[in-house]
């Protein structure tokens, strides 16, 4: 009588369904997040309009520009298609804690109990400090880069910038500037979840003064103003980071301390 050999069980069965979830859940938030970000856009695309966003936009170099110069358009399409494209970015910042906070909830159900607490801090502090990334640059950085550029241009050359090319550059620098802001909740996350130490961070300042320069170098126009601008905040929150670490893990290593000295007191006697 012939056996049959017993079939050898799948390592991969019971886990199309939970992929398949999983797809359908982030489908679901980043369905959730686009609407925020239409919802954002049409906003306001109703106020101030998209040519209001785009002289909001302008406004720190136009004031800057010589008496009667303005910025040009040299395609047929930009006056009307760079406002949108503006406006659709400002859409995007408005609806940033509605997309940071649906990131942040797909990743959650993957995190331990401690670690899901740090989940709605985290999403305020980050998109406060994005803000300010941003804030700092359009009235401080734009601004100040804008009266060097002037104060060393020849007389003979008459400024007229294209607003294509001033959106791009705008909208490069409101990113750096809003992910450079990000160090101290980059720095808590990395000193929380136990990749390094604040004795290794503090050890570590001298290579990341270093780094923030180079970075601003690299990723900034070459001006002097602006590469400042840029490398100085990032030291500045790089310490900020540190502290509010070293405030972290020793409220951490109290509450610890007091839950060890509950356990081990004696109890009281028994009637």
């Amino acid at each position: 009588m012939s056996t049959t050999p017993p079939k050898k069980e799948d390592e991969l069965a019971g886990t199309e369904a939970p992929f398949v979830s999983h797809l359908v859940e982030l489908r679901d938030r980043l369905v959730k997040a686009l609407i925020a970000i239409v919802v954002g856009f049409g906003i306001l695309c109703f106020w101030p309009g998209p040519g209001g966003m785009y002289d909001l936009l302008a406004a720190p170099l136009v004031s800057h520009l010589p008496a009667g110069a303005k910025l040009i358009a040299t395609n047929v399409i930009s006056p009307v298609l760079v406002p949108l494209k503006i406006t659709l970015m400002a859409g995007f910042m408005l609806a940033l804690p509605i997309v940071l906070y649906q990131l942040w909830a797909f990743v959650a159900p993957g995190l331990y109990s401690h670690e899901k607490k740090m989940v709605l801090p985290l999403v305020v502090s980050s998109t406060i400090l994005f803000f300010a990334g941003v804030a700092f640059c359009y009235f401080l950085v734009i601004p100040g880069m804008s009266q060097f550029i002037q104060a060393f241009s020849p007389a003979s050359i008459t400024a007229a910038p294209d607003i294509e090319q001033y959106f791009g550059f705008v909208l490069t620098l409101f990113m750096v500037f809003g992910i450079a802001f990000e160090v101290p909740v980059a720095v808590v996350v990395l000193v929380r979840i136990g990749i390094v130490t604040v004795e290794q961070l503090k050890a570590f300042r001298g290579y990341f003064i270093v780094a923030s320069f180079i970075v601003a170098a690299v990723v900034t126009p070459p001006d002097v103003v602006s590469q400042l601008a840029l490398a100085i905040p990032m030291c500045i929150l790089y310490e900020i980071g540190i502290w509010v670490s070293h405030l972290g893990v020793k409220n951490r290593a109290k509450r610890q301390a007091e839950a060890a000295t509950e356990g081990s007191a004696p109890s009281g006697p028994s009637s």
